[in-house]
């Protein structure tokens, strides 16, 4: 498959060339409680502004410039992340729980699948939970169980969390503030959410484990052999620090979601209090000033892949803008919806994302994509804005996890030993699983007018 940003580039250029092709048109606008939204049936054409050669790369350069908030909190949210996983406290609290569950199978398996899902939920583990798949290889091997189980509680327990995203700020986040709705309103529904997606993927998860357990046969790559010579090894310190350290990243981002609502906080304040994370967090784990400094911009480093799409992805949608034609696509799009119900026009939008996900895998990438369109597409539709940030978010989350242009996905079967196969297999049961809950949450949603609270 061609990389991320080589697929961007070729959206980037079918815009350019949509230009010269697609009627410029527009709405109008009117502001409701503060928010900006599309009048339903005022569209009408404008005159067109076709993009020229050096127009494409000046998208791109201010793509990055009006970017610029969302990708340093993507690289600040890398850096704090980077310092706690480096202080030892995040491995040190999983082997912990493992320890503590030994002997006790179904509990093993359900407390380090919520710990993964809580990382991924709020973004503190999503691509970097590469290396932690290895540590679920060692427990499926201390429990006589094959390899899947090990991705199934590392990297599938994280994209459960990661598929709700409640307080997930490369995902949630950006989409909440492109849709101009308060930074992680809906809180409440999206737990409800949470507890249910995860709560059935332990299930499933154990289900299999325990078909294994019985009847070693039962497993669709072969159980890993608790004699095979390896350095398997499940202890490491968790010390007075580390949970030091834990318990000052939960509350604070606990306070954060008070902010948001007491004090009306933004992306840019939660990038800047990323900084205070991840500079506090070093202080308690007794790094000296260097350390801290280094091991801060490596985590940003680490992420800069994954944040400057969110630049180019903005430059696609730049030249749309430019050239009057984005609005041309929303009309285009709202037309054959205006004929459906809300439910199914939400419906519609998990499903279209989900699709998306297969070319544009980047969570961040896709809500800039996505919900520039989803928005207004939401407002003539009858569908609440934050239904549609949870259409773009199920249907970006739940494809990561089957889809193989996923890069954590395949990095992750890759550090297991399994095959893209085996784990489709197993996966596309549980895939159907939580669509179900999602249709079902959608449904809800829509008939509630789930809205920014």
């Amino acid at each position: 498959m061609p990389d991320t940003y080589v697929i961007l580039f070729l959206v980037l250029l079918l815009a350019v060339i949509a230009t010269y092709l697609v009627p410029s048109g527009s709405f109008e606008r009117e502001v409701v409680d503060e928010v900006e939204r599309v009048v339903p049936g005022t569209y009408t054409t404008v005159e067109g502004n076709p993009t020229g050669f050096m127009d494409i790369f000046l998208a791109l350069q201010t793509g990055m410039i009006e970017s610029a908030g969302l990708i340093f909190l993507v690289l600040f949210a890398g850096g704090a992340f980077e310092v706690v996983e480096r202080s030892g406290a995040i491995k040190g609290g999983i082997l912990r729980a493992v320890n503590k569950t030994q002997g006790k199978e179904f509990w093993l398996i359900a407390v380090v699948s919520v710990l993964f899902a809580l990382g991924g939920a709020v973004g503190a583990v999503a691509n970097s939970v590469i290396p932690f798949v290895a540590i679920g290889v060692i427990i499926a091997r201390a429990l006589k169980l094959d390899a899947i189980v090990a991705v199934a509680i590392t990297f599938g327990a994280t994209f459960a969390g990661f598929n709700v995203g409640f307080l997930n700020p490369y995902t949630v986040g950006i989409a909440q503030s492109i849709a101009d709705i308060p930074l992680f309103s809906g809180m409440l529904l999206r737990l409800i959410a949470f507890v249910v997606i995860v709560g059935s993927t332990i299930l499933y998860t154990w289900g299999y484990a325990k078909k294994v357990l019985n009847d070693p046969s039962k497993s669709l790559i072969g159980v890993l052999e608790a004699d095979e010579p390896s350095n398997d090894n499940l202890s490491a310190p968790f010390t007075g620090r580390h949970k030091i350290i834990l318990s000052f990243v939960g509350i604070s981002l606990l306070f954060f979601i008070f902010a948001t609502i007491q004090y009306e906080w933004t992306i840019d304040h939660m990038a800047a209090f990323f900084i205070i994370i991840g500079l506090v967090s070093g202080v308690i784990a007794g790094m000296n000033y260097n350390k801290l400094a280094v091991t801060f911009l490596e985590g940003c480093q680490k992420l800069v892949y994954g944040a400057l799409i969110i630049g180019v992805a903005r430059a696609i949608l730049i030249v749309m803008e430019n050239a009057a034609i984005l609005d041309t696509f929303v009309h285009a799009l709202s037309v054959p919806l205006e004929g459906l119900s809300p439910v199914f026009a939400a419906l519609g939008m998990f499903v279209a994302n989900g699709a998306m996900n297969f070319l544009v895998p980047s969570g961040s990438g896709q809500a800039m994509i996505a919900m520039p369109i989803l928005s207004p597409l939401a407002d003539m539709i009858g569908v609440t804005r934050q239904v549609a940030v949870q259409a773009y978010q199920f249907g970006d989350g739940f494809t990561n996890s089957i889809f193989p242009t996923s890069g954590p996905l395949m990095a992750s079967l890759a550090v297991a030993g399994v095959s893209w196969m085996k784990w489709a297999k197993w996966m596309l049961p549980l895939l159907l699983i939580w669509t179900v809950i999602a249709i079902v949450m959608l449904v809800i949603a829509v008939m509630i007018g789930w809205g920014p609270v």
